[in-house]
């Protein structure tokens, strides 16, 4: 016989390159170390697969947060804890999904990863902040196209002052704290 486990959907939202992968996967790892069924739905493979074809104008980017969120509460409401490192720059998508997993009786926690654009800049991870600035690209989030940042999200980190550890480990005592984990 098996116990019913209790799924949630965590989104990760900040800038490119703030952190929010790195700490999804670290976060997952530990979750999994203790049984928890868990499902990493990262930005750029969403893109990939279930948003090809989408562009990056405000119309496209709502679309693909949309998209992610529906899958997201779907799994979280058969039980898994789905962890959401994707962008999502503006405010009205981000609670979109948040009234949808309201709605279903699906918990949902918003987690800023509130790293500054010098950091992110310097950390450049998929090299898009070089290219920003050579001209090769434009509409990059944080740059030259908006990120609303959240106003109260369930747990700020500020992963330019904190270990991947710590942060992953701080997000792990949000969901305790919320009987989720």
């Amino acid at each position: 016989m098996s116990v019913t486990e209790t799924g949630a959907t965590v989104w990760l939202t900040g800038l490119p390159s703030a952190g929010k992968t790195t700490i999804a996967y670290e976060l997952a790892g530990r979750l999994r170390a203790d049984g928890h069924r868990v499902e990493v739905l990262d930005g750029d493979e969403i893109r990939e697969f279930l948003s090809a074809g989408l562009g990056f104008s405000r119309e496209d980017r709502h679309t693909n947060v949309g998209r992610i969120g529906f899958v997201a509460e779907l799994l979280a409401a058969n039980g898994v804890k789905v962890l959401v490192p994707v962008i999502a720059p503006y405010a009205d998508s981000r609670d979109a999904v948040r009234k949808r997993h309201q709605q279903e009786g699906t918990a949902y926690l918003e987690v800023h990863v509130a790293t500054p654009v010098e950091v992110c800049s310097e950390r450049d991870v998929k090299g898009l902040y070089a290219k920003q600035a050579a001209g090769e690209i434009s509409g990059l989030t944080g740059v030259d196209d908006p990120y609303e940042a959240p106003e109260s999200p369930d747990l700020r980190i500020e992963s330019h002052r904190q270990t991947v550890q710590q942060s992953a480990a701080a997000l792990r005592a949000l969901l305790t704290e919320k009987g989720l984990a």
